[in-house]
């Protein structure tokens, strides 16, 4: 064997062996990355978890149709939520707003008051203003939720729970009629189970029944959401979609929200949706943004 192709030789073998160590370089510090992960994300869930008092299971809440409070709340829990919305609804644009407050008073009960703004535009001045929805406070809402099940061993929580909104007239007609024309009743369950770490399921189902006192009519909408999120691991972020769907009647109308939550600081987070519905009969596409606060509480570690 000649000199030139024993050098040849030695230089491949050098580099065999320079991209071997590079790999396997690259595998160790990939998974001591999961190793790091893995215990944040263990450390997140101890947090929520382990800590004196009844049993609860971390899950995740979805963006859109939010929980009452947390599943298997504990007493002193409280948070502020602030939403912005806009939907394209083909002749106008409805934009939205709302401000909420949740607190939980004692072990796995949950209360909340909400304010649910909606303003309109006209985008097609072809159409008669009178066929725009007025701007207005769409309802006074309060709500309460207990959680009847939590299971830290199968990582499932179940609730109950009831909202009720006294709806409200127009803002161009305060004055001129009475300013609450009727009321909604949602009663609603919740089923919520954990796959993991990291994968969060759950089904938000009840029936909207609306009471205008105009016609003393009820109007029965059935209400089906559900949800498959995916906590980042390491993180308090997840990215997920909800399915929210409605039955009225032989009508059946479903709106897909992909959505995604980032963490600011420890107890600022934001929550990011937007709207695709299967079918363009009364609106397009929608976005929607949440702002979530989480004072801090004292709690008790085991």
């Amino acid at each position: 064997m000649s000199c030139f192709t024993k050098m040849l030789k030695c230089y491949f073998t050098s580099i065999l062996i320079i991209l071997s160590s590079l790999s396997f370089g690259q595998e160790n510090q990939q998974d001591s990355t999961d190793i790091i992960n893995n215990r944040k994300d263990s450390i997140y869930i101890a947090e929520i978890e382990k800590v004196k008092g009844k049993p609860k299971v971390l899950h995740a809440e979805p963006l859109f149709i939010d929980l009452i409070r947390d599943l298997g709340a504990r007493k002193g829990e409280r948070e502020w939520n602030i939403g912005m919305g806009m939907t394209d609804r083909k002749t106008f644009d409805n934009y939205s707003a709302l401000i909420e407050y949740e607190f939980a008073p004692i072990d796995r009960l949950g209360f909340e008051v909400e304010l649910p703004f909606s303003f309109y535009y006209r985008t097609d001045t072809s159409i008669n203003r009178a066929e725009t929805p007025q701007s207005r406070l769409n309802s006074i809402k309060l709500a309460t939720q207990y959680s009847f099940y939590v299971n830290e061993k199968n990582s499932t929580s179940m609730a109950i729970g009831y909202i009720h909104e006294f709806e409200l007239t127009s803002f161009n007609k305060y004055g001129k009629e009475k300013i609450v024309k009727g009321n909604i009743y949602n009663p609603f369950f919740v089923a919520a189970k954990r796959w993991g770490d990291n994968f969060h399921t759950l089904l938000y189902t009840g029936p909207i029944i609306e009471h205008q006192f105009g016609n003393n009519k009820l109007n029965t909408i059935w209400q089906i959401n559900s949800n498959l999120h995916y906590m980042i691991p390491g993180t308090r972020n997840f990215i997920g979609i909800e399915f929210n769907k409605e039955l009225h009647k032989r009508d059946f109308d479903m709106t897909i929200r992909p959505q995604m939550r980032v963490g600011i600081t420890d107890n600022l987070l934001i929550g990011i949706v937007t709207g695709i519905p299967i079918k363009r009969e009364t609106q397009r596409f929608s976005s929607f943004l949440r702002l979530i606060y989480e004072p801090k509480h004292k709690v008790k570690h085991i």
